[in-house]
């Protein structure tokens, strides 16, 4: 069965990457990190340049922030924050990271995001309030699906919710190598997404099946190559050059092309394709209902 066209995403064409050139691993906040294994600053910056080709070459447009010389880990943009479009105004809700490693990130992307015409909010900030990483946080039918546990606080379901006027559907993240949404779910088109049951509690892996009419499920051992952090550009999927083939083969048995990238050096650490992209081009109205005063929903409730 191949999928038809009036199934395509409409956002994903547009991305923010940061360039890699203060890439390294400093400190140890997932197990895919080793101090002892430091990426290579030739290979790093080759793969870094290889995907935004990628994503360009699939008719995706990709915009550049620079990278602060103490913040290893903002390479991964995709943690910066969520960006939304409403019919009024540009909006980001910049992330709160869980580690203080990471939380100098937003004080570079909160300007360049202010510089590009998005309005800025904070569910928390500083080490102060819920924290919420946009990793977790991906658009879906009728609602922002958002991952809680390891890296997002439940209680930032409810600011994103109110905040935002969203319907928010949160899944509890519980594999200590799945801590982000994004390394577990990855939506295709309106109908498809590849899903990791095995990063969940049980309500929450099977209301995340529930939400995707044909899934594509993972493996434990599958999820773990990264296949799930891949991003999707029109009918393009970029994914790492680790995916399994059988995933592979069945994206394409579903018409989508794929496009395999080496982003190795950014595995050292924790991240892929998705976490080095960060979608600008999400539109309320379009991809997520508005929903006035928000609403949460949590498995079994």
């Amino acid at each position: 069965m191949t999928a038809s066209s009036d199934t395509t995403l409409e956002w994903g064409r547009r991305y923010l990457m940061v360039e890699p050139n203060h890439f390294r691993v400093d400190y140890t906040i997932n197990p895919y990190m080793d101090v002892h294994d430091q990426p290579d600053h030739v290979r790093t910056r080759e793969q870094w340049l290889g995907l935004a080709t990628a994503v360009e070459a699939a008719g995706g447009q990709v915009e550049v922030l620079d990278q602060r010389p103490d913040a290893p880990d903002m390479v991964y943009a995709m943690n910066l924050g969520l960006a939304l479009r409403t019919t009024e105004e540009e909006r980001v809700m910049l992330s709160h990271m869980r580690y203080a490693e990471r939380r100098m990130e937003t004080h570079s992307a909160g300007p360049w995001f202010e510089g590009n015409g998005f309005a800025t909010s904070y569910v928390g900030r500083d080490g102060v309030g819920a924290h919420f990483e946009a990793g977790d946080a991906f658009a879906w039918g009728d609602a922002l699906v958002v991952g809680y546990g390891p890296r997002t606080e439940q209680l930032g379901l409810k600011h994103l919710a109110v905040g935002l006027d969203l319907r928010v559907r949160g899944v509890r993240i519980t594999h200590p190598g799945m801590y982000h949404l994004d390394l577990a779910f990855c939506p295709l088109d309106e109908t498809r997404a590849m899903v990791c049951p095995s990063a969940f509690d049980e309500e929450s892996a099977q209301a995340l099946l529930a939400l995707v009419p044909e899934p594509l499920v993972l493996s434990e051992e599958e999820a773990l190559t990264f296949c799930a952090n891949s991003i999707v550009v029109g009918r393009t999927v970029i994914m790492p050059t680790t995916s399994p083939q059988r995933v592979v083969a069945q994206l394409e048995e579903w018409d989508f092309q794929v496009v395999l990238v080496d982003v190795s050096e950014f595995h050292k650490g924790g991240g892929s394709v998705r976490c080095l992209t960060n979608p600008l081009d999400v539109v309320v109205g379009r991809d997520l209902p508005e929903v006035h005063g928000g609403e949460v929903v949590l498995p079994g409730l």
